[in-house]
C-alpha cells in the first residue's frame, strides 16, 4: 500500500483544518452573535409585545438559541447536507428559494463585469503587445490603465450612479428588471478589475519581449501575428495566478455594487440580513458567497493549468528575468497623489470635523472649501481627520498583517488550508461575519481587513524562505549542526525582513482602501466618526443637489487610490550589500 509523503498529508490537514473551522463559524453564528439577536426578531414578528424578559426568552426558545453551540451547530449542518437551510427569523419564509434567486442575479452581474474586465485588458495590453511584436521595447499600460485599476468599486459605483443615472439619465438608477440594469453596475466591477489585469499583461507581454526568442522570431522573419501569438502564450500564464486573485476579488465588489445600485442580488441580501440580524439568510449569503469565490478562483486556476500544459505539469516553466529598469519620472505620479493628499490632511486636521457650525449643505468657498455636509459640519475637516484615522487604522492591520503572514508563511505546508481560504475571502465578507457577530465598528473593520490581508504577505514570505534556504551560507547550516529554528530565525528572517517590510508599506493605501469599502457598506466606523467610506456614504442622499457632500470624500479616495495603484508599480532595484556572509562568518558566529 503506498504512503502519502508527510508534506502530503500535512497539506491535505492544513486545507481540511481550515475549511471545518470556516464551516464551524459559520454554522454557530446565531450562538456566537453578540447583538442579542432576540430584540429584531420580536420587533418584526410581535410588533405588539413589549421586550420584557419572558418575551425575550420565549423568542430565544422559538429560535433555538437556548440549546447551547454545539445543537446549533448540527441542526444547521444537517440542514445543510439536506439542502434545508431553515427559515428567516424575519420573514419565516424559507431561505433557500430567495438564496438561489437572488445567486442567480450575482452570478449574471460577475459574469457582465468579467467580459467588461477581460475587454478593458485587452484594449490596454495591446499597445504592449504591438510594440514587443515589432521587436521595440517600452514598458507599462500607461496612465489611462493605472488610472482605472485605482479606482475602486464603491467609488466608481457612486460616480455611475450620479453621472449615468441621475445627471444624464441614460441607464436605470436601481433594481433589477433586464440586462440593461447591468452595464453601469458591471462597468463599475470590471473596469478596476480589467485596468489591473490590463496592466500585469502589458508588463508580461514587455518582458517576454525581451527574451531572446523573440530577436530569434525576428530574424526568422516570423509575421507579427505569429509572434503575438507566441507572446501571449508566454504571457498568459504568468499574470494567470494574479488574474485568478482579481475574478475572487469581483465577489466582494458585487456586494458593494449591489448595495448602491440596490440589485437583489446575493451580496445586498447578505448585508441586508447581517444589518437586520436574520441569521439564517446571513449563513445561506456568506457560504453561497465563499462559494463563488472558491468556484471563481478553481476556473481561474483550470484556465492557467490549460495554458501552461504540459510544462507546468512537469514543473519546467520558465520565468523571465528582466532587471527592473528605474526612472526617475516614475515617482511623478505617486509624490503628487501624496501631496495633494497631505495637503489636504493637513489643512484639515487643523478645523474641527464635529461642529455644525456651518448652514445646512453650504456650497464650497473661501472658508469652507469643500462645502459642509447635511448637519452643518465642515467637509475639508472630516476628510483631513479622516486620512488620520483611517490611515492610521490601515498602519495598524499592515503591521499585524505583517507579523501573521511571517508566521504562517515561514510554515507553508502547514498554512497552505489558511492561505487558500484567505484568497477566497474577500474583506467584504469577513466584515459581514465580523459585523454579525461583533457589530459595526472600525475595530470590527480592522479585524476583518486583517483576517485576510496577510495572505499576500504569507506567500511572499514562503517565497523568500525558499529562496533564502538555497544560497550557500544558509544550506551548509544543518551540516554544522545548526537546528531549523535557530536557522530561521538567526539566518532567514533578517535576510527577508526588508523585502517583506516594504511590501506591507506598499500594502497601506490599499488596506485604507478596504476599510473606507467597509465604513461605506455599514460594516465600520458608526457617525460622527470622520472615516472616508462613512463620509460618502452620508453624502449619497444629497449627491443631486449638493455634489460637493460626494467630491469631498471621493477626492481623497481618488488620491488614496492613485498612490496605491501607483506606489506598487514602481520597479526600484534591491539594493545591493558590499559584503555577503560566509560560511566562516557563521563558523565564527557572526
Amino acid at each position: 500500500m503506498t504512503r502519502l509523503p508527510a508534506s502530503a498529508l500535512l497539506v491535505g490537514l492544513s486545507r481540511a483544518g481550515a475549511l471545518l473551522a470556516v464551516v464551524v463559524v459559520i454554522g454557530m453564528l446565531p450562538w456566537l452573535s453578540g447583538q442579542r439577536p432576540e430584540y429584531t426578531v420580536l420587533r418584526a414578528r410581535y410588533a405588539d409585545l413589549e421586550a420584557t424578559p419572558e418575551a425575550l426568552a420565549m423568542v430565544r426558545a422559538e429560535l433555538g438559541l437556548d440549546r447551547g453551540p454545539v445543537l446549533v451547530f448540527v441542526d444547521w449542518f444537517s440542514g445543510v447536507l439536506t439542502a434545508d437551510f431553515g427559515r428567516s427569523w424575519i420573514s419565516t419564509s424559507p431561505v433557500l428559494p430567495g438564496t438561489l434567486a437572488a445567486l442567480g442575479v450575482s452570478v449574471t452581474l460577475m459574469i457582465c463585469a468579467a467580459a467588461v474586465a477581460l475587454a478593458v485588458a485587452g484594449l490596454f495590453a495591446l499597445p504592449s503587445l504591438l510594440r514587443a511584436s515589432r521587436g521595440e521595447r517600452r514598458r507599462g499600460a500607461g496612465l489611462l490603465a493605472t488610472t482605472a485599476t485605482s479606482l475602486p468599486e464603491f467609488l466608481l459605483a457612486s460616480l455611475f450612479l450620479v453621472i449615468g443615472a441621475a445627471w444624464l439619465g441614460w441607464f436605470p438608477p436601481s433594481g433589477w428588471l433586464g440586462l440593461h440594469y447591468a452595464v453601469l453596475p458591471s462597468l463599475a466591477m470590471g473596469l478596476p478589475a480589467g485596468g489591473l489585469m490590463g496592466k500585469l499583461l502589458a508588463d508580461a507581454v514587455s518582458s517576454a519581449g525581451d527574451e531572446q526568442w523573440v530577436s530569434a522570431w525576428l530574424s526568422a522573419r516570423f509575421t507579427r501575428g505569429q509572434i503575438a501569438v507566441g507572446l501571449l502564450r508566454r504571457a498568459l500564464p504568468t499574470v494567470s495566478s494574479q488574474a485568478a486573485l482579481v475574478i475572487v476579488g469581483l465577489t466582494g465588489g458585487a456586494v458593494t455594487v449591489e448595495r448602491v445600485f440596490a440589485i437583489p442580488g446575493i451580496g445586498r441580501a447578505t448585508l441586508g440580513a447581517a444589518t437586520s440580524q436574520d441569521i439564517p439568510v446571513l449563513q445561506a449569503g456568506v457560504l453561497a458567497l465563499l462559494v463563488l469565490a472558491i468556484l471563481a478562483g478553481t476556473l481561474a486556476a483550470l484556465v492557467r493549468r490549460a495554458l501552461l500544459g504540459p510544462a507546468g505539469r512537469l514543473g519546467v516553466v520558465p520565468v523571465a528575468v528582466v532587471p527592473p529598469a528605474f526612472h526617475r519620472r516614475e515617482l511623478a505620479v505617486p509624490l503628487g497623489a501624496a501631496l495633494l493628499l497631505g495637503l489636504i490632511t493637513l489643512a484639515g486636521v487643523l478645523r474641527d470635523p464635529f461642529a455644525s457650525a456651518h448652514p445646512r449643505l453650504a456650497p464650497p468657498g473661501w472658508t469652507l472649501p469643500f462645502g459642509a455636509d447635511a448637519s452643518g459640519r465642515d467637509l475639508l475637516a472630516r476628510v483631513g481627520h479622516g486620512t488620520v484615522s483611517t490611515v492610521g487604522t490601515a498602519l495598524a492591520v499592515v503591521l499585524v498583517s505583517l507579523v501573521i503572514g511571517i508566521l504562517i508563511g515561514s510554515l507553508p505546508r502547514l498554512g497552505t488550508g489558511p492561505l487558500e481560504v484567505a484568497n477566497a475571502a474577500p474583506p467584504v465578507i469577513t466584515g459581514i461575519i465580523v459585523a454579525a457577530i461583533s457589530g459595526a465598528s472600525i475595530g470590527g473593520a480592522a479585524l476583518a481587513v486583517a483576517l485576510v490581508s496577510w495572505a499576500p504577505l504569507a506567500a511572499h514570505t514562503s517565497a523568500l524562505t525558499q529562496q533564502a534556504r538555497t544560497l550557500p551560507f544558509v544550506a551548509v547550516l544543518p551540516v554544522l549542526g545548526v537546528g531549523r529554528a535557530r536557522i530561521l530565525v538567526r539566518h532567514i528572517l533578517p535576510h527577508i525582513i526588508g523585502p517583506l517590510f516594504r511590501h506591507a508599506m506598499l500594502r497601506l493605501p490599499g488596506t485604507a482602501l478596504a476599510l473606507a469599502a467597509l465604513g461605506f457598506l455599514g460594516l465600520g466606523a458608526n457617525p460622527p466618526s470622520p472615516d472616508w467610506g462613512l463620509v460618502l456614504a452620508e453624502g449619497m442622499a444629497y449627491v443631486e443637489r449638493a455634489p460637493w457632500t460626494v467630491f469631498a470624500p471621493a477626492s481623497a479616495l481618488t488620491l488614496a487610490s492613485v498612490l496605491a495603484v501607483s506606489v506598487s508599480g514602481l520597479s526600484i532595484p534591491p539594493k545591493t550589500k558590499r559584503r555577503r556572509k560566509t560560511v566562516k562568518d557563521v563558523s565564527a558566529g557572526r
